[in-house]
């Protein structure tokens, strides 16, 4: 007589994660364990791991057709994720465990041949997934603790091993053998992450109009690029921005671990509330910068910076195919990337910082030096970064070398008058004026405001403010995004200052950085 048993696993699609029924029928036929209802290559290797664990734990499958189906059947399910879910429907329908409880809960982990459990990428947002569908528990590797109790709402049961799993169900103690610790003990390797580096806004010296953009910026959620010589400044300002932006609320840390946990690099034990910081090299490919891959759908350094900074440094040497993919996902927020068997999803939020150089030699503009390039040598590098792209950032700035006087003053330890503390303060206050003024409109930032928001009339301008923009736009200097983004900035500009409305000040000022690269671009 067939024997039947069910628990639940969880498919990911991206950050989405769909309830998969693991069914287990064990019954008199040939001696085979089958898994079907469309299985990746991986998890139809999960038979041999999970034949190797049970002897590694002094118990063995029987000489009996095991089926295991995967439901949904038309879902497409991938990883070693499976196999916990998957080898304990079949002890439940072996008896060795109760049937009741683990159909009530949710399942995520490998199996080694040892029979320990270990952790897979992708915990945070699975036990997310296995909240939302509204599970009693879902049970995780031990090693993976942690990660998963960020999510609160939902019982986590860590378990180390086979062991240990029968033990939860209310097996005998004996009736599985636990492994040694040493065969226990198993961590992902730690990849390499691009954190927010240490470093303060006052060891920037001499640049103070780079400073302020860099406040303003942060201020608003705004887009910046940055043009000028190598050694004048732009990575050190790039990377302190982060630092000066204010702490992630509950969701966004939430979505940004979530996203770290499906590539497989580590999280901490505490929920992480900085903005993170993403600096790709010029060589990555348009699949490692927007997301992508063959099988797997894995987020690239666009969404890894959700909610932070996307830093591209040499940007004209990114190809230019690459830098345009760039334009649709920041206007939306989101990236949907399409294969032939899935779409998936991502969060594409940063603020994108472009530093570039201002001909191929680095050298044009620079006072006593020679640059050999030609106009059409240096019109043709920066026309790399293309109109439209160059349309969607707001603030746009020339970044001159300091003088050999300020370069002196910095090498004996005279530093900046901003620093990272009373910038973040005057940030986080500016961010509050905007979110109390735009929580009527659903937005947070100035940088979200479109234009059919600032036709509202508690969001226009001073009367008359608005005519250098006016003028710019007759000029053809801006477009009508363009001119949408300069009112963004002005905004900005004007929480800084602590006024009610922008005045033809903010506005012009706001205009100015409009048009510095635009103008590098068509001279």
């Amino acid at each position: 007589m067939a024997r039947n048993a069910r628990t639940w696993g969880i498919a990911l699609a991206g950050l989405r994660g769909d309830a998969v029924q693991v069914d287990v029928q064990v019954a008199a036929g040939v001696p085979k364990l089958l898994i079907i209802g469309l299985p990746d290559a991986t998890i139809g290797e999960a038979e041999h791991r999970i034949r190797a664990a049970l002897q590694s734990s002094k118990q063995s499958l029987p000489p009996k057709r095991i089926t295991v189906s995967l439901a949904p059947a038309e879902l497409r399910k991938h990883g070693a994720g499976f196999d916990l879910p998957i080898v304990c429907a079949v002890l439940a329908g072996l008896g060795v465990i109760d049937a009741e409880a683990p159909a009530r809960n949710a399942h995520i982990g490998e199996l080694a041949l040892t029979g320990a459990i270990r952790p897979v990428a992708g915990i945070l947002p699975a036990v997310h997934a296995a909240k939302r569908h509204g599970f009693e528990a879902i049970l995780v590797p031990a090693s993976a603790r942690a990660e998963a109790e960020l999510v609160d709402g939902i019982r986590v049961v860590p378990v180390a091993s086979l062991a240990e799993l029968a033990e939860y169900y209310g097996a005998d103690p004996e009736a599985l053998a636990a492994p040694t610790r040493a065969e226990r003990e198993f961590h992902l390797p730690e990849a390499a992450v691009s954190a927010s580096p240490a470093g303060d806004l006052a060891d920037v010296v001499g640049n103070d109009s780079a400073v302020r953009a860099v406040m303003i910026a942060a201020a608003g959620g705004h887009h910046l690029a940055m043009i000028g010589p190598p050694g004048s400044g732009k990575t050190m300002l790039a990377e302190r921005l982060p630092g000066i932006l204010p702490d992630l609320d509950d969701d966004a840390a939430i979505e940004v671990a979530a996203l770290r946990s499906l590539r497989g690099l580590p999280l901490g034990e505490r929920l992480d509330r900085r903005p993170p910081l993403q600096a790709p090299h010029h060589t990555a490919s348009a699949v490692a910068l927007i997301g992508g891959g063959s099988g797997v759908i894995q987020p690239g350094a666009l969404s890894l910076a959700a909610h932070g900074v996307l830093f591209l440094d040499e940007a004209p040497e990114f190809p230019r195919r690459v830098l345009d993919a760039l334009r649709q996902p920041l206007e939306s927020g989101s990236i949907t990337i399409h294969r032939v068997r899935s779409t998936v999803t991502y969060p594409a939020n940063p603020q994108l910082v472009l530093a570039a150089n201002p001909c191929p030699c680095g050298n044009s503009g620079v006072r006593g030096v020679e640059c050999h390039c030609s106009p059409t040598m240096q019109r043709n590098y920066l026309q790399r970064l293309s109109g439209p792209l160059l349309d969607r950032i707001d603030l746009q700035l020339r970044v001159e070398r300091v003088s050999t006087a300020t370069a002196r003053l910095a090498a004996a330890g005279e530093r900046g008058s901003v620093t990272t503390e009373s910038a973040a303060a005057d940030v986080r206050i500016a961010r509050e004026r905007a979110r109390h003024r735009l929580a009527e409109f659903g937005v947070r930032a100035n940088a979200q405001l479109d234009g059919a928001l600032l036709r509202h009339a508690s969001l226009r301008c001073e009367p008359g403010a608005a005519e250098p923009l006016d003028q710019a736009l007759s000029r053809g200097q801006i477009t009508m995004r363009g001119y949408a983004r300069a009112q963004r900035v002005a905004w900005t500009l004007a929480d800084l200052a602590g006024a009610a409305r922008p005045d033809r000040g903010h506005i012009s000022e706001a205009l100015f950085y409009r048009t510095r690269i635009a103008s590098s671009v068509d001279a």
